[in-house]
């Protein structure tokens, strides 16, 4: 194998395809990366969960493969000049070089590296990447990390007519980010729920670009196509939660806020709560006026924030994360918080009645004392 190729492309490429490589593994291959060489480069990392594979433009002189460790591989090449790579290989011996370095190492073979799963086609979508990207980036973070409801470790991708609809959830709050589609293909209607860790690879593949990503679904795994990388994963199989019963919509409550008054308030009470000393955000809802309060063993703080509309004094707690959480993910400057009771959930959507986003955040129950 032999070939020659811009360092920078190939330190990207690497670094993508590292993304799926395990850190540790029974099967020493699974920490490499494979090479191959034949019409194009491509560069695979697998894990036997999630498989990333990704096309370098190179000039190819000999066909081949092989495997080679990627922490090394891409420590290597991250710290060569910036020149032309020119990689060979005889035998598993491999020769980098580039510039006035040069490295000898050892590959392995490529046979002992899995093959990627195939993805047997059922339904597919596209969407730009911008858009994929911000849905995920503002859902993940409610994916649930109990290992006992393994459904909830992933995020809900739900397609009916011409829009598609992400949903994560974990026993303490839900995100649901709404969006049109730019293209279908398949069954009317059709759902599917992708682990929260090959979430996680694909929004870091996907750019803020409004070029288009493919997102397809197989009978047992799910396929994401961005630009020349490609992410397979295996879909977690169970029942999700019926989340449209589970969100409370007729809440006599109605508060609108500033998103970014609302986020600087409750940071600035949350400064005295840390993991070790751990208490809820008293809230009480009053007309126009939003007071929030939290005590611990090192002092209390209070805050307020004005708002729209009237809470007829009502008094709710909330873990300070989880709300914050919620409010930073929104993507409106203004927002509208639905109440009912001390105990009921908070559900938070945008003011102008679009409903491209919901959070809904659980109360915690107060103490007398906090």
């Amino acid at each position: 194998m032999k070939f020659s190729c811009e360092k920078a492309l190939l330190q990207s490429a690497i670094s993508t395809a590292s993304r799926a490589v395990s850190p540790k593994s029974s099967i020493p291959a699974l920490e490499g990366i494979l090479l191959e060489a034949q019409s194009e480069l491509r560069l695979t990392g697998y894990n036997l969960e999630t498989g990333i594979r990704t096309i370098v433009p190179a000039d190819i002189q000999e066909s081949g493969s092989l495997v080679l460790g990627a922490r090394l591989f891409g420590d290597i090449i991250r710290k060569l000049p910036d020149d032309i790579v020119v990689f060979s290989s005889e035998n598993y011996t491999v020769n980098i070089k580039c510039g006035m370095s040069e490295f000898n190492i050892l590959g392995t073979d490529p046979e002992e590296f899995p093959e990627l799963p195939t993805v047997e086609y059922q339904n597919s979508l596209e969407m730009s990447q911008e858009k994929l990207k911000s849905m995920i980036s503002q859902t993940l973070f409610a994916v649930s990390d109990n290992e006992s409801r393994p459904i909830h470790t992933g995020s809900l991708f739900e397609v009916e007519g011409q829009g598609l609809t992400i949903v994560s959830v974990d026993g303490y709050r839900l995100a649901l980010r709404h969006e049109e589609i730019d293209k279908k293909e398949g069954a009317d209607a059709f759902s599917f729920v992708v682990p929260g860790a090959a979430l996680s690879e694909v929004e870091k593949i996907c750019d803020h670009v409004d070029e288009a990503a493919s997102v397809t679904q197989g009978a047992r795994h799910v396929m994401f196509k961005v630009g020349d990388t490609m992410l397979v994963a295996r879909r977690l199989e169970g029942e999700f939660l019926a989340y449209r019963q589970a969100v409370p919509r007729n809440n006599p409550i109605r508060i609108e806020g500033d998103t970014r008054s609302l986020i600087a308030s409750i940071d600035r009470v949350s400064l005295i709560i840390s993991d070790k000393l751990k208490s809820p955000l008293r809230c009480v809802f009053e007309e126009n006026l939003l007071k929030i309060s939290t005590r611990t063993a090192i002092g209390d703080a209070r805050d307020e924030c004005a708002v729209d509309g009237d809470g007829g004094g009502l008094e709710i707690g909330f873990n300070n994360k989880y709300l914050m959480d919620a409010l930073k993910a929104a993507p409106a400057d203004r927002v509208r918080l639905e109440l009912s009771t001390g105990v009921s959930p908070c559900v938070i959507l945008p003011d102008d009645d679009s409903e491209n986003f919901l959070y809904m955040v659980l109360p915690v129950r107060l103490k007398a004392g906090d």
